[in-house]
């Protein structure tokens, strides 16, 4: 069923992985304010390719810069989920949460080694329909088109709802937008690439990197959709079962007790 909203003085709230002075975050936020109140609760370092990683192993530290703005020293998935759990009064919990506008695309396999997709994930969990912005650029990012479109996307979500678990993973055209296209996710066609190197002390560190090749950008995707010029929206769930695959593997159903455990 899609829970449906109403937009007057909504309570938003604004994450991202970038970090709390990050240029997408800050002009979307500026953007937003036509919608509600806008509350940011970000992460007070850069935190790109967090992914959905929860801090257990260390305490956070919440910091207050004014009544609207927070930083956590974790990943955007603690920064939600202390906003919706700690930080906001219940007479503030927003209505939806936006995480981005993030510096280069989350398409394909990306979205999942993404904080800024993360950051909504995680809200559309605790029960509040999550958006994911990304400006898919390498340099000289305009987020004045993208920011702009935010707005429409929000209170389109809030007029109309979504289905519940899911959110949705938006992309931006570098330059000029021919328009919007829903889309599935692409595949990344990629390999790591790791290089070695010394540090003062005289031992190794290690930097992971990636070597892109041709993307599978076929029709209805969300690459093919940013190559053709147009706002890619994808629609993903939190709930990750591949519902195809249950039937092609049923005959896990049927082991044998002796089958369970292997004995050497």
């Amino acid at each position: 069923m899609a829970l449906t909203l109403h937009s007057y003085d909504t309570p938003v709230l604004l994450t991202n992985d970038d970090g709390i002075h990050s240029d997408g975050l800050i002009q979307l936020e500026h953007a937003l304010r036509a919608v509600g109140d806008v509350y940011v609760v970000a992460p007070a370092s850069e935190m790109s390719g967090a992914s959905h990683s929860l801090t257990l192993a260390r305490p956070l530290r919440i910091r207050q810069i004014d009544a609207r703005h927070w930083t956590v020293d974790g990943t955007p998935t603690d920064c939600v989920t202390l906003a919706l759990n700690k930080i906001l009064p219940a007479e503030e919990l927003p209505h939806i949460c936006a995480s981005g506008i993030n510096h280069g695309g989350n398409l394909g396999d990306d979205a999942t080694y993404s904080g800024t997709v993360a950051g909504a994930l995680e809200a559309t969990i605790l029960g509040v329909p999550g958006l994911a912005f990304s400006l898919v650029a390498r340099e000289n990012f305009d987020f004045t088109a993208a920011a702009q479109f935010a707005v429409t996307a929000i209170r389109k979500v809030l007029a109309e709802g979504l289905p519940e678990g899911t959110l949705l993973n938006i992309n931006f055209p570098p330059g000029e937008i021919k328009g919007v296209k829903v889309t599935r996710q692409g595949i990344k066609n990629a390999r790591p690439v790791i290089t070695e190197h010394i540090d003062p002390r005289g031992k190794p560190y290690f930097w992971i990197g990636e070597e892109y090749f041709n993307t599978n950008s076929a029709d209805g995707t969300d690459y093919y959709a940013i190559d053709s010029g147009f706002v890619s929206v994808t629609p993903l769930r939190s709930d990750m079962t591949d519902h195809q695959a249950l039937t092609a593997i049923e005959t896990w159903n049927y082991l044998k007790a002796e089958e369970l455990v292997h004995e050497s």
